[in-house]
């Protein structure tokens, strides 16, 4: 499974585990195959496969416990993926903004509401 593309074998299976995360085909509370398994699924060594895992790890995307194996977070648990991060903080931003215009277009309307009505009643 592994390609020959430049990107180092272990960013490749845990780019491969992370997407079926996210995708739900590793649902929350699920393990991971044994590093053994996975070795033989992506025709890779098994250190390479725990630097995959260990990646995920660091991510916060999956758990060991000892003695049992490796398990997918639970999805209250899991953290935004970064793209999805980077999209919502700029939304954040844009509506920011969008909300201060307002108040500017507001305050013009409301501004220009009262002089006329003042110049209306002389």
């Amino acid at each position: 499974m592994v390609k020959n593309t430049g990107q180092p074998a272990y960013l490749q299976i845990a780019d491969d585990l992370r997407a079926q995360i996210r995708g739900g085909s590793l649902a929350p509370g699920t393990p991971l195959p044994s590093t053994t398994k996975l070795a033989e699924q992506y025709d890779a060594s098994l250190s390479v496969v725990k630097l995959a895992v260990g990646v995920l790890r660091t991510e916060g995307l999956v758990i060991g416990q000892q003695g049992k194996g490796v398990f997918v977070r639970a999805a209250d648990e899991l953290p935004l993926a970064p793209e999805v991060g980077d999209e919502l903080a700029e939304l954040r931003a844009t509506v920011q903004d969008l909300a201060v215009r307002l108040a500017k277009v507001e305050e013009q309307l409301a501004t220009s509401t009262t002089r006329r009505s003042g110049r209306s009643s002389r």
